[in-house]
């Protein structure tokens, strides 16, 4: 069973920075993507970060320069590192992982996604 648990999240100012961690309980392929996505009030699911196997990693225009991913292999451990946070970038988020994907092609769709952990919450304000 691979379980994923986020811890991080809280209430910032605007300008201010979090980061956030993800716990991964075992790995079950040596090829894989993992991500953050999150989800604000009344809007979907939309990815901010992703990382592959080989540490090549992908931001969309909204975070990039702000938000960093990282893993830690020694740790199991991902993180998203969030500076310069906005109102905007309020919402629940999620780590997410996705075994052996084709062609080692990362992708920001939650459907290929084979395993969520539960969220954290981040809230900023003005």
């Amino acid at each position: 069973q691979v379980q994923l648990v986020e811890s991080g999240g809280g209430s910032v100012q605007a300008g201010g920075s979090l980061r956030l961690a993800c716990t991964v309980s075992e790995y079950t392929a040596s090829r894989y993507c993992m991500a953050w996505f999150r989800q604000g009030l009344e809007k979907e699911r939309e990815w901010v970060a992703i990382i592959a196997t080989r540490g090549t990693t992908n931001y969309p225009g909204p975070v990039k320069g702000r938000f960093t991913i990282s893993l830690d292999n020694a740790k199991n451990t991902l993180y998203l590192q969030m500076n310069s946070l906005k109102p905007e970038d309020d919402g629940m988020y999620y780590c997410a992982v996705r075994w052996s994907p084709p062609g080692g092609a990362c992708g920001g769709t939650a459907n290929d996604y084979d395993h969520w952990g539960q969220g954290t919450q981040v809230t900023v304000s003005s």
